[in-house]
């Protein structure tokens, strides 16, 4: 296990470079099923995944970076940036053991700066379920300029989303993002 703290990670100004757990350190058997965003005020859905609960493990080569499946790219339309709230839906399910206090905190980034920190907490899972976790966030209010700065700068977005059961790190996503202006 991992001894990095929520409290470590709370107090990080710029994206880590590396994962701060191993893939294994989720022996949780937790499995992400489907993620959802949406836009609260106009229930938009801005994005969207799934896959089949029952399906089984993949396999992969000896060689494969299993790192790669624990970063996300997202492309967004450029007013994504004017929401002042959104919404996101995850349904995941937990492996034979219970789970308690599985937290997750967030942190954006724009330019290896610090924008913005989230810090979720779901109370208990019980063993071998389904669970459906909506988290609201309000978004940073953001000028036309930084706005446009965003937009024009490539690869500058990104986050750090930590997972943890009673205060160890089980698991740590990366995700990065792109705005898109309208054509």
């Amino acid at each position: 296990m991992s001894s990095i703290t929520p409290e470590e990670v709370l107090r990080l100004s710029e994206p880590t470079r590396d994962f701060l757990c191993p893939i294994t350190a989720n022996t949780y058997g937790i499995d992400f099923l489907a993620f959802k965003i949406r836009d609260v005020e106009g229930s938009k859905v801005l994005f969207e995944v799934s896959k089949d609960p029952s399906s089984s493990t993949p396999q992969y080569p000896p060689d494969f970076d299993y790192n790669q499946l624990r970063t996300i790219s997202y492309k967004f339309p450029e007013e994504f940036l004017t929401y002042k709230t959104i919404g996101t839906t995850l349904k995941f399910k937990v492996g034979p053991r219970e789970v308690r206090n599985f937290r997750m905190i967030e942190r954006h980034y724009f330019k290896n700066k610090l924008m913005k920190s989230y810090d979720f907490n779901f109370h208990f899972c019980i063993p071998n379920s389904v669970n459906e976790w909506e988290t609201i966030y309000d978004l940073p209010e953001l000028t036309k300029a930084q706005a446009d700065e965003i937009v024009n700068s490539r690869g500058g977005s990104c986050s750090d989303s930590f997972y943890f059961v009673d205060n160890q790190l089980i698991m740590h996503n990366k995700a990065l993002y792109e705005y898109e202006r309208r054509k």
